[in-house]
């Protein structure tokens, strides 16, 4: 237990979109928060969105306005709808919980690549 498994990922030209889903073996109630990761080439992997266990949101500054981080709770399963791509977004995306309040993200998932083309 405590998979997290993205989906979602694909190329798509700018401007285009693309909803990555993380599915959780576990319900993802249990997590005081989750989030998406992405770690473009050679870079730094880097925090995009943070939705609570009490649904509260926030953003990494380049993706404010284009993403939206929502969850599905019977579905144990959260979603990334990213909107109006540019090829910056390119990166490995990475869902992410945290099982506690001073934990961190403690748990990983194993990435979906998300390819944006100009």
């Amino acid at each position: 237990q405590g998979q997290l498994v993205e989906s979602g990922g694909g190329s798509v030209q700018a401007g285009g979109s693309l909803r990555l889903s993380c599915e959780a073996s576990t319900s993802i109630f249990t997590f005081n928060a989750m989030g998406w990761y992405r770690q473009a080439p050679g870079k730094q992997r880097v925090w995009v969105a943070t939705i609570t266990s009490g649904g509260r949101t926030n953003y990494e500054d380049s993706v404010k306005g284009r993403f939206t981080i929502s969850r599905d709770t019977p579905k144990n399963t959260v979603y990334l709808q990213m909107n109006g791509l540019k090829p910056e977004d390119t990166a490995v995306y990475y869902c992410t919980a945290a099982t506690g309040p001073l934990s961190g993200m403690n748990y990983w998932g194993k990435g979906t690549l998300v390819t944006v083309s100009s």
